[in-house]
């Protein structure tokens, strides 16, 4: 997909991205402490019947589950010398899963590299190096664009994006920070920084995702509207997690409740809008039919 047909895609109105994968994988079974990436491998079926229920409930784009394959989150589960033949696995198993029905984005996330300018081991030629290997390897795999999700550091994601425009060429690239209630990214800056910064540097869509439930964000994403003329990107979790009695995470929002606050986010400016932590596709189900039948929200 090249940067002018995603500009024009996102131009057309509201664009629906999926909901969360890593909270639905742990209800199917998954346990804690294991590589994702890997339990997907050895669990497809799982992952598809998730990505083709997101589809039917009206996604449009569905985000690969390369979340955690990069080489150095890899190589905490000794699986480093794998993250070709798992990057390229996994887009298979979701461009099964959608069908030609939706695009395929690379997902690629926070390495868990500090960085040396706030206190790390590692240089941002380090961390360049493991963002191009992954996003090379994800253009190499047919995806349709990339996404830089979940960064909690502005200079991160910047990073980020850079191999990600060196390694997919001309592929599209959306960028999310994860931030706190009050719009700050967890080290330092905040979400209109990242956007007006990213807007600069050349990403295609910028917002936020994870970090609260959509009723906490309507400033930040007022907040990044004002700076960018770049889509707008909502896409939060289900409100704020409780942990219950045997230790899992329960959140808080339900379907129509998350729907009628991401109508309200609309209003402050998202035009691409999806779920994290705590959605599946009933979520998206219900916001894609509460916004497409408003007439009245923008």
């Amino acid at each position: 997909m090249k940067k002018q047909d995603f500009a024009d895609l996102a131009g057309k109105g509201i664009l629906y991205l999926d909901g969360a994968t890593g909270s639905n994988l742990m209800k199917a079974g998954m346990p804690r402490g294991m590589s994702t990436e890997a339990w997907v491998l050895e669990h497809p079926d799982v992952l598809e019947k998730l990505q083709r229920e997101y589809v039917e409930a009206g996604s449009r784009i569905v985000y690969a589950p390369t979340f955690g394959a990069n080489r150095h989150v890899l190589s905490g589960f000794g699986l480093d010398g794998n993250v070709e033949e798992m990057n390229l696995r996994l887009v298979d198993i979701s461009q099964r899963a959608v069908r030609g029905k939706a695009l395929v984005a690379g997902d690629i996330a926070p390495t868990g590299m500090l960085l040396e300018s706030i206190g790390g081991d590692y240089s941002d030629d380090q961390m360049f190096e493991v963002y191009r290997e992954q996003t090379s390897i994800l253009a190499s795999a047919g995806v349709d664009l990339l996404v830089c999700e979940t960064m909690m550091s502005v200079e991160e994601v910047c990073i980020a994006l850079d191999a990600a425009h060196a390694a997919g060429g001309s592929l599209p690239v959306m960028c999310t920070m994860t931030v706190t209630a009050d719009g700050r990214a967890f080290y330092g800056g905040t979400a209109a920084e990242a956007a007006e910064t990213l807007t600069e540097m050349g990403a295609d869509a910028v917002g936020i995702n994870c970090s609260t439930g959509p009723d906490q964000l309507e400033a930040i994403i007022r907040g990044i509207r004002q700076v960018t003329h770049l889509p707008v990107i909502a896409k939060p979790n289900a409100g704020m997690p409780m942990i219950d009695e045997a230790g899992n995470a329960v959140y808080n929002m339900g379907p129509e409740q998350f729907a009628g606050h991401m109508k309200a986010l609309v209003r402050a400016g998202a035009s691409i809008v999806g779920g994290c932590c705590g959605t599946t596709p009933e979520y998206i189900h219900k916001m894609r039919v509460l916004l497409d039948t408003g007439a009245n929200i923008l």
